[in-house]
């Protein structure tokens, strides 16, 4: 892939019900996560209906979601998005701890990244996950 600034923006759901979590997601990944990806498009959300809203419109490419937002956290949100819907997104979770890597598992999201967000390991957490939504990146 090419660095087409035409190329289609990657849609990326940032969902938290704190807006500072938010915003470090965002801070730490960027414009643009890695040279061989489109620019990303952040779709910012803070309450579980709207995820679920935005992600049936079939249009988002990659959901992180805070697990421990309330009163929805994003691990029941990730597991509830991959039983429902088909071809789901890859799906990044934030979790309270490094410990708690195994209930991202249990939600069956595609990675998981501790708090506080350590921009360097999002990003490339991120950009592994892109991979398989974009060919010739990575």
């Amino acid at each position: 892939m090419t660095n087409d600034a035409s190329a289609d923006p990657l849609k990326i759901l940032v969902y938290s019900d704190d807006a500072s979590t938010r915003s470090q997601v965002i801070l730490a990944l960027g414009r643009r996560p890695h040279p061989d990806l489109p620019v990303a498009e952040y779709v910012e959300v803070a309450t579980e209906p709207v995820v679920l809203q935005q992600m049936d419109t079939g249009t988002i490419d990659l959901a992180i979601l805070d697990g421990e937002a309330v009163p929805a956290g994003g691990m029941g949100i990730a597991k509830q998005m991959k039983d429902e819907i088909y071809n789901c997104p890859p799906i990044l979770v934030l979790t309270g701890r490094p410990q708690d890597a195994w209930l991202a598992t249990w939600s069956r999201a595609d990675a998981a990244v501790p708090h506080p967000i350590d921009p360097l390991l999002i990003a490339e957490v991120v950009v592994r996950l892109l991979a398989s939504r974009v060919p010739a990146a990575g």
